[in-house]
């Protein structure tokens, strides 16, 4: 849908992120699961969300230690919910949000998200916060151990129901942050100091309701950041934003890199 805001068109609005982008120093993307329905992975609360496929209850760390038959849900989620986090791909926001920091316009990405498709975009680890872990790792509890997710998947795929540590047969558990388990102290503390550190935060697919991480667009104005909403949904900060889009991520991003590339004379 076209998004007006102040009498402006979605194409005015897109001009305005351009802009922001091109006269900023410092820009923070901060992203949640909208940027990755596009993808193929559904969001969570939304009508056709994962909530509505599998039981949130699942997901909370002392269910699944505690829980064998809880475990076998999880690792059988794909037949589920019919994909595996390693089978998708990049979006067109994804690869613009790269191609942005290939043009020396992003400082880092802040993400919600588990499943990395910010990396597989190309933008590297290191300019990728994720403040709820990553569902392309399994670490084992006992030992440590660590495999990637495809490994792991693979042994599913070849029969086994609930998968444990090859090495001392420990719980096996995917690096995602699960209800009743702390945020990452370092992902959350880096996260924070960037955001008050900003000129622009970026908010793409996020209604900023999960807290802490919905925090860090605050930070980022408390410390005088413009701020720049792009999520087909209402935020809780939409009153807030400099500039506000209401449309698909991949759509908004890919016009929102043309202009920009224009703008710094790049092809």
């Amino acid at each position: 849908m076209t998004q007006e805001k102040g009498g402006k068109s979605l194409d005015e609005l897109i001009e305005e992120v351009a802009d922001l982008i091109v006269n900023a120093k410092k820009v923070v993307v901060f992203t949640g699961a909208g940027i990755s329905t596009e993808s193929g992975i559904p969001d969570f609360r939304g009508p056709d969300g994962l909530w509505t496929k599998v039981d949130p209850e699942d997901f909370t760390y002392q269910r699944f230690v505690g829980d064998r038959e809880a475990r076998k849900r999880l690792w059988q989620m794909g037949k589920t919910i019919g994909f595996t986090w390693h089978d998708m791909k990049p979006n067109a926001a994804h690869k613009a949000v790269a191609k942005l920091d290939k043009l020396g316009k992003l400082d880092c990405i802040i993400t919600q998200n588990v499943d990395g498709l910010h990396q597989k975009a190309g933008v590297a680890d290191d300019k990728v916060i994720q403040l709820h872990g990553n569902m392309q790792w399994v670490k084992c509890l006992g030992c440590g151990e660590r495999h990637r997710y495809e490994e792991v998947q693979r042994w599913i795929d070849a029969g086994v129901e609930v998968p444990d540590c090859a090495k001392c047969g420990g719980i096996l558990k995917p690096e995602g942050v699960f209800f009743g388990e702390a945020m990452p102290v370092w992902e959350t503390m880096e996260a924070e100091k960037r955001s008050r550190a900003c000129d622009l935060c970026i908010v793409i697919g996020s209604s900023l309701v999960v807290y802490p991480a919905a925090l860090m667009p605050y930070y980022a104005m408390q410390s005088g950041a413009k701020l720049v909403i792009i999520n087909d949904g209402p935020t809780e900060l939409d009153s807030a934003a400099d500039v506000r889009i209401s449309d698909r991520a991949g759509m908004v991003m890919s016009k929102v890199l043309e202009k920009v590339k224009a703008k710094l004379g790049k092809k």
